[in-house]
């Protein structure tokens, strides 16, 4: 059994709260066109796309300003299915997954963009913000899957987005990937120290024998 926590909203569940009315509008309008939830979550994909091929080519701020135009469609999607009353573990999926490559696609653009100016430190951070970016969702979908809880930790998307976004749109990506390497990092360590401490709270770790 999971281990009983405190329940703290996290940013991004209160953004949704807050924006809510919103949210409800603007996806209540694209369900009327005709759009469907997985629609919008591969216009999502698509924009970041574009947004990691500007950032390659050095149009760091441009890049930085379609980010902020798309990082709203991850919630529109679930809004979306919301409201048509088909939620599903699939479409759920599908939404991760994607969001998953949205951040690669990222972090790719800034590496192809730092590897043509032959800079070595950002190429090193590039590589730690996307590792640690990942770690930070893999040890929370692990977790889950073991029946822990996982969600606590410094950086989580949502704040990824709120540090990566203005350093694009000043140009100053540099910044931003000192804070993503370390501190995504730091949160998957958050996340890994949590699952220990619920293990040993309910026996569930075995020592080694001698």
């Amino acid at each position: 059994m999971r281990t009983a926590e405190k329940k703290k909203m996290s940013l991004e569940n209160f953004l949704r709260v807050r924006f809510k009315g919103l949210l409800d509008q603007i996806g209540g309008f694209l369900n009327k066109i005709g759009l469907k939830p997985n629609m919008v979550t591969i216009i999502g994909l698509i924009g970041n796309i574009v947004a990691a091929y500007l950032l390659a080519i050095g149009e760091i701020t441009w890049g930085g300003l379609l980010i902020l135009v798309i990082a709203p469609i991850d919630a529109l999607d679930g809004t979306m299915a919301r409201l048509r009353g088909k939620t599903t573990r699939f479409g759920g999926f599908v939404d991760s997954v994607t969001d998953r490559y949205s951040e690669l696609l990222v972090f790719g653009g800034l590496l192809i963009y730092f590897t043509g100016h032959f800079q070595i430190i950002p190429i090193i951070l590039c590589y730690l913000a996307a590792a640690g970016s990942i770690m930070v969702s893999y040890t929370r979908a692990r977790a889950e899957a073991l029946n822990y809880n996982a969600k606590v930790g410094l950086l989580t998307r949502v704040e990824r987005y709120i540090v990566l976004i203005p350093c694009l749109i000043f140009n100053q990506p540099l910044i931003a990937l000192w804070i993503l390497a370390i501190f995504t990092n730091f949160t998957a360590f958050q996340r890994i120290y949590s699952v220990r401490k619920q293990a040993y709270a309910i026996n569930d770790v075995v020592s080694k024998d001698n």
